[in-house]
């Protein structure tokens, strides 16, 4: 299954159920952080996260995309 865009919001909430917190404010980008990990988000006012980005935040986060999948459907 391919991942599709998703947005900024919905990016936020699904990162806090792999127990990410935040978003912080920290120099020029928001960050959420889950133990020693620190992810960086994108700037919040574009429309949608494409699949190209949200695939190396995912990376960042460590999360595969098939949790990232299964988290979205479920």
């Amino acid at each position: 299954m391919k991942l599709r865009a998703v947005s900024f919001l919905e990016l936020v909430r699904i990162l806090r159920t792999f127990g990410f917190k935040g978003p912080f404010s920290g120099g020029k980008h928001l960050y959420m952080v889950k133990e020693n990990l620190r992810i960086t988000l994108p700037n919040p006012h574009r429309k949608e996260i494409s699949p190209d980005l949200l695939m190396r935040i995912l990376r960042q986060a460590d999360i595969s995309r098939e949790d990232w999948i299964k988290m979205i459907h479920s």
